[in-house]
């Protein structure tokens, strides 16, 4: 330990830059270290070989966020040394060196590689603002920040995290719904991720208006960030989810194709949706109910003439194989015999003024209180009253204009929050809001229905949100800048931990044409969440309800959606348990890549792992694709292209450009109308030749339930070899016996005509195989004919689907 002298607290200007100061006094403790200044207080915690917390403050004692950061340092082991009036901390990935006149930061990896460095700058404050200056490396990248518009390399822009209820947003505006304080910078000596754990407004800033420096700062708070640093960025995305919380195992109708408007009414608007979707055959699983389902808009109640038996309808939905999602809304209508109100203000649960008046706000229902979702017994007051919902057999919830949102747009800053006790304004609380509402319902659901898995989406959430929510971009356009900016939306909250993310197909606001719907409904089926949603006022906008065309066009990519379900919920499986995206920026497996950041392909994603999709207008008919290193097949017609190359592709209406890395494998079902429906019985897995391999966690389980967590699973890893030219399907685990009985095994790309299996040999059959069906062609003149694409003599091989493990032979 050393120790220069006292410390004293100068009085300073609050409009000028005051720096931390130059270390007093310091000491070593058992997860890092801490000290003075004299300007204030510093702590530094090792939480893992690749996580690094740093905090600075100028009080007595820290601040602290305590709804986001869920895992404790790891007390794992480190080093530290002292020299040249600088510190130098070491743990197995990372080497920390604290510059003690300064107090600036340079973050290395242990070959010596400067990652991420302080500004001379350093820390500092302007008044009660904390911000944190950093260098820039050379051509370094800044991907991330969770929902934010724009590019996905964010350098030259800055952004603000300040939850806000956004109708109609342009595809460049900030800040939007959601707050997710988290980036991953790139260059070429590594990537790291910052994130500024401070619910308080604050800003990211990667070069808007100067080329000095790029800062993180919030207006109020400690500073307060986790340095995270590992070989890759698809690691460091484990690393921050391990720390904020990962994605529980969502029930798997939530992956099914769901079906909103605002709204629909009566019930007899209800039944028939539900029946047409049954009649056209178009598979669909969720039926939501908007805010004209209640009297006056008021949560927890039923609109007694528009649904009379809402328990009786919600019964007949459910006979036709759909769930049922209600929205609720945080306003309480301040209305004297309303009971949620009324049980409100008697147990102290709404937030309030400084003098203990209740704060109310405009919403639809007019004005209203707002739960104090911050306060422990608001949430078990909450999850109790949800059983209104789940004694009519609702079975999930929409939470909405939870930023919180209200009429003026302006929430008075001086309204407090119980903030678990610590008492906070609504500067400090505001952006943890909607997501300790998503949370409230999360809770209970699990209360009414512990025996269920819980259903959630949330408009508004902040870093964590992915434990308690599915996430949706809010209230978009119908627009094709709006179609694409949503892509990299849902990308960009992947990069940020929140996987099971979506956009309202279609577009809420305005309405889409033909064209636009149509393409929409492609890319949403290769979405996490997979949602159509229309405005009130505006023609209906069902995927039957803009021509026969567009109807077909819907129906084969959501028959494909629901082929690619075993796929898709191993896909949802895996990242429950390392929180990587299931819709993956290509900037998690080509970060150095110059030509994914460029405006043309950075809308390009990776789909469940084995799917690259490159979105693409619908007025286009041929459009540029960027392939990255590897092969790729086209995946209609098995065509392959060769990486690292722009290819010229041909994008009809009805085939979205989608490729199949080569080295690849997935698995179909059969077709079903929903996704508790039984499929035939066979598991269709597709292996493409690559010169590398590939390794598929297939999963299944009984698709609801909790049982899955006491073993009642089936896990099985299927392995391509290239090298030893060899399928290996590993032992089946778990308790729960499989859907599917046999196995056929679809071989694309290679030139074989038999396979051995323990040195028996099989011959393989073939066929011709189309993963879309073929439109009608309702018009006769040749040149409206629709391409169709079928791969011919694709060889297959079909076997029991053994329990025990075996090896393919052969596969060359």
């Amino acid at each position: 330990m050393t120790s220069k002298s006292a410390i004293s607290y100068p009085s300073r200007n609050s409009s000028q830059h005051l720096g931390f100061g130059s270390i007093q006094e310091w000491k070593q403790t058992e997860i890092g270290l801490e000290g003075k200044s004299e300007v204030g207080r510093f702590r530094i915690s090792v939480y893992q070989g690749g996580i690094i917390r740093i905090q600075a403050s100028r009080y007595d004692s820290f601040e602290s966020n305590p709804y986001s950061v869920i895992s404790e340092p790891d007390k794992v082991n480190f080093n530290l040394e002292e020299g040249d009036n600088k510190l130098y901390l070491t743990t197995s990935l990372i080497r920390l060196k604290v510059d003690l006149d300064k107090f600036t930061f340079s973050f290395f990896d242990l070959n010596g590689n400067l990652l991420n460095a302080d500004d001379s700058l350093g820390t500092s404050w302007i008044g009660t603002e904390v911000t944190s200056y950093k260098q820039v490396q050379k051509e370094e990248k800044f991907i991330g920040l969770g929902e934010k518009t724009g590019n996905l390399d964010r350098s030259g822009r800055a952004y603000t995290n300040w939850n806000t209820d956004y109708f109609a947003y342009g595809i460049g505006d900030d800040p939007l719904y959601m707050s997710i304080p988290f980036y991953i910078g790139i260059h070429d000596k590594g990537a790291y991720g910052i994130y500024f754990d401070n619910t308080h407004k604050s800003v990211f800033n990667f070069g808007a208006s100067t080329n000095r420096f790029v800062y993180f700062s919030a207006e109020d708070g400690d500073l307060d960030y986790y340095f995270i640093y590992q070989p890759t960025v698809a690691e460091i995305i484990s690393a921050y989810t391990w720390l904020t919380g990962r994605m529980q195992l969502p029930p798997k109708w939530a992956l099914g194709f769901q079906q909103c408007r605002y709204s629909y009414y009566p019930d007899s608007e209800v039944y028939t949706l539900a029946q047409t979707f049954r009649d056209k055959k178009m598979p669909a699983d969720v039926i939501y109910l908007d805010i004209h389902h209640m009297e006056a808009y008021k949560v927890f109640t039923f609109d007694g003439e528009k649904f009379s038996d809402p328990k009786g309808m919600i019964t007949r939905l459910k006979e036709k194989g759909f769930k049922v999602v209600v929205i609720m809304d945080p306003g309480i209508k301040t209305q004297q015999g309303y009971l949620p109100y009324d049980e409100g203000l008697e147990n102290g649960l709404f937030v309030k003024y400084p003098d203990g008046k209740t704060y109310e706000g405009q919403v639809w229902p007019g004005w209203c209180a707002f739960p104090d979702f911050t306060k422990e017994e608001t949430r078990s007051w909450w999850a109790e009253k949800m059983a209104f919902y789940t004694d009519a057999g609702v079975d999930g919830f929409w939470t909405d204009m939870n930023e919180p949102a209200s009429w003026g747009q302006f929430t008075p800053n001086l309204i407090e929050f119980d903030y678990e006790g610590e008492k906070a304004s609504h500067r400090k609380a505001r952006n943890i809001y909607g997501m300790q509402m998503a949370r409230s319902a999360q809770e209970g659901s699990f209360f009414q229905n512990p025996d269920k898995r819980p259903f959630v989406l949330t408009r508004s959430g902040f870093a964590g949100i992915q434990r308690f929510a599915a996430a949706w971009t809010g209230d978009n356009v119908a627009s094709e800048e709006h179609m694409l900016a949503g892509i990299r939306l849902v990308n960009s909250m992947g990069l940020s931990g929140v996987s099971f993310a979506g956009y309202d197909v279609g577009g809420f606001a305005a309405e889409a044409s033909k064209s636009l719907f149509a393409r929409w409904m492609s890319l949403g089926a290769f979405a996490p969440f997979y949602r159509a949603h229309s405005m009130i006022n505006s023609n209906d906008a069902e995927p039957w309800a803009f021509g026969e065309e567009v109807e077909e066009i819907s129906r084969n990519y959501m028959k494909l959606r629901y082929r690619l379900l075993p796929t898709i919920y191993s896909k949802f499986y895996s990242s429950s348990l390392s929180g990587l995206p299931i819709s993956e920026s290509l900037a998690i497996q080509y970060p150095l890549d110059e030509n994914i950041y460029l405006s043309a392909f950075q809308n390009e994603y990776l789909f469940c792992d084995a799917f690259l999709i490159a979105p693409v207008e619908s007025t286009k008919e041929i459009t540029k694709v960027y392939l990255p290193a590897g092969d790729w097949y086209y995946l209609f017609s098995d065509k392959k292209h060769s990486g690292k190359e722009v290819i010229y592709q041909d994008c009809p209406l009805n085939y979205l450009p989608v490729y199949v890395k080569g080295g690849q494998l997935f698995a179909l079902q059969s077709d079903v109308n929903s996704a508790s429906e039984q499929t035939d019985g066979i598991l269709r897995i597709h292996v493409y030749k690559g010169k590398t391999g590939s390794e598929y966690l297939h999963y299944e389980d009984a698709g609801e339930g909790l049982g899955y967590l006491a073993g009642e699973y089936l896990k099985r890893t299927i392995s391509y070899n290239p090298e030893s030219e060899t399928l290996e399907f590993g032992n089946v685990e778990g308790l729960y016996q499989s859907n599917f009985d046999r196995l056929k095994v679809y071989f694309h790309g290679f030139t074989l005509d038999s396979v051995s299996i323990d040195e028996e040999r099989y011959p393989l059959k073939t066929e011709a195989y189309a993963f879309l069906g073929k439109l009608t062609e309702f018009d006769p003149l040749p040149e409206n004919d629709h391409p169709y694409f079928e791969i011919n003599n694709l060889p297959y091989l079909d076997l029991d689907h053994l329990s025990s493990a075996f090896v393919i032979k052969g596969i060359v």
